[in-house]
């Protein structure tokens, strides 16, 4: 009752938040790559050389990507020698990071593998989601046996983004990498955006007809075929200009003949 005479109180309670965008990322490569160790970097910003290879796990993280909150799911995968179980986190994943160890040839090699992996599910189900392959311990640079072209040369041929990092020493270019997944994802959800249709708003809607009508060639009229548009006029879309049916006679008004008359729409907008 007492808001009937003073100004109603503010609720103590807070507005229920929409949940944030989710962007899924699987992080694959062979054993010894450092995705563990590129994951609990990301998420703590420390570096933990040893982990169990067969430990697989799912993590969460609330970031703000380009001044956009995005909610950020990694999946350290535990795939032993190459691919393996693939479904587990090709239905999940939304981006993908392939990675290797610039140190270890074998486990460059075992990158295209994935990548062909990628490739493969990508025609199957029509949906392309961005793959970055990325070249860890960068740090290990006098111990390197994948060179930088090698990786940006894979990377081209696949149609993917290429980065090297380190994940024990830089946490600004490891998190520029989840982030750089993220816009990926972005830009191709903006791609794929529907086109918008195209409306005709007309003042009144033409008499259907079942089959098209050819008008009769007199007096050197082309001859030509129409349909006619069914239209639905909507609330939302201002009617700027509305259709008309006009009737236009032939040029040789002089002709003792009556002329052919060519009923056209004049005056559309299209929205």
């Amino acid at each position: 009752m007492s808001s009937m005479f003073s100004k109603p109180r503010a609720s103590s309670e807070r507005p229920p938040q929409s949940p944030l965008p989710e962007c899924n990322v699987a992080i694959l490569g062979c054993r010894g790559a450092g995705k563990s160790a590129l994951t609990v970097k990301f998420l703590t910003k420390r570096f933990i050389s040893e982990y169990d290879p067969n430990l697989e796990d799912t993590y969460s993280s609330e970031e703000l990507v380009d001044q956009q909150p995005v909610l950020l799911k990694v999946m350290d995968t535990a795939d032993q020698d190459g691919p393996g179980n693939c479904e587990r986190y090709l239905c999940w994943a939304s981006a993908f990071l392939v990675v290797y160890s610039i140190d270890d040839r074998k486990s460059f090699e075992g990158c295209q593998r994935y990548l062909e992996v990628l490739a493969l599910h990508a025609r199957g189900c029509q949906r392309r989601c961005p793959v970055l392959l990325l070249g860890n311990k960068l740090d290990m640079e006098q111990y390197r046996q994948v060179p930088s072209a090698e990786g940006m040369s894979l990377a081209s041929r696949f149609g993917c983004l290429f980065h090297e990092v380190s994940a024990c020493q830089d946490f600004a270019q490891v998190q520029q990498v989840f982030h750089e997944a993220v816009r990926e994802l972005r830009r191709q959800a903006e791609w794929n955006l529907p086109v918008r249709p195209l409306f005709i708003s007309e003042e009144r809607a033409c008499p259907p007809m079942a089959t098209p009508v050819a008008l009769p060639t007199h007096h050197s009229l082309a001859t030509c075929t129409f349909n006619t548009l069914s239209t639905v006029n909507y609330k939302e879309i201002p009617s700027v200009a509305q259709a008309k049916l006009v009737t236009v006679k032939s040029s040789r008004a002089q002709s003792k003949r009556k002329a052919p008359t060519l009923t056209l729409l004049k005056g559309f907008k299209i929205f």
